[in-house]
């Protein structure tokens, strides 16, 4: 076993993990935070996107033990005092979803689009999200969503 330590959601969690235990496991399993997903477990879908201090990264590719001492934020730490972070709300408002499955990676993904570029186009948000999968909604509203988060952050 190995002892590891990470702030999850601003809150510090410490635990003893089995050194080949994945972080979206650590998270879904220990933490019980669902709303990070196993879709492929080949890193190809993005359903297991998390944010590891302040980047996306596709948790089914990263050890527990790697994110030690890290800030990891997931889905359920996106909204602060109960109100959904503006990604979120276009999410919701622009129907960018259908099943759900991808939706917490697409918008993990999506903070760190629009992080590094905060007025992008439409064919800069498609690149951004090439390496998160929806399965079902043909990614129209995913784009128009975070088009929309962008316009409402105002370049934040």
């Amino acid at each position: 076993m190995a002892k590891i330590e990470i702030k999850v959601n601003g809150k510090a969690r410490k635990a003893d993990v089995d050194p080949r235990l994945l972080l979206v496991h650590y998270l879904r399993e220990n933490l019980n935070l669902t709303g990070t997903n196993v879709g492929c477990d080949t890193s190809q879908c993005g359903a297991c996107t998390v944010m590891i201090d302040g980047q996306a990264v596709k948790s089914c590719t990263v050890l527990a033990v790697q994110a030690d001492g890290s800030d990891v934020t997931t889905i359920e730490g996106l909204a602060q005092d109960g109100k959904m972070h503006p990604i979120q709300q276009a999410f919701w408002d622009n129907h960018g979803l259908q099943c759900g499955y991808c939706t917490s990676g697409m918008i993990l993904t999506s903070v760190e689009i629009l992080k590094h570029n905060p007025h992008p186009s439409e064919a800069e948000v498609r690149h951004g999200l090439e390496g998160n999968v929806c399965r079902c909604t043909g990614y129209h509203n995913i784009v128009k969503s975070v088009l929309a988060a962008a316009d409402a952050m105002g370049g934040k």
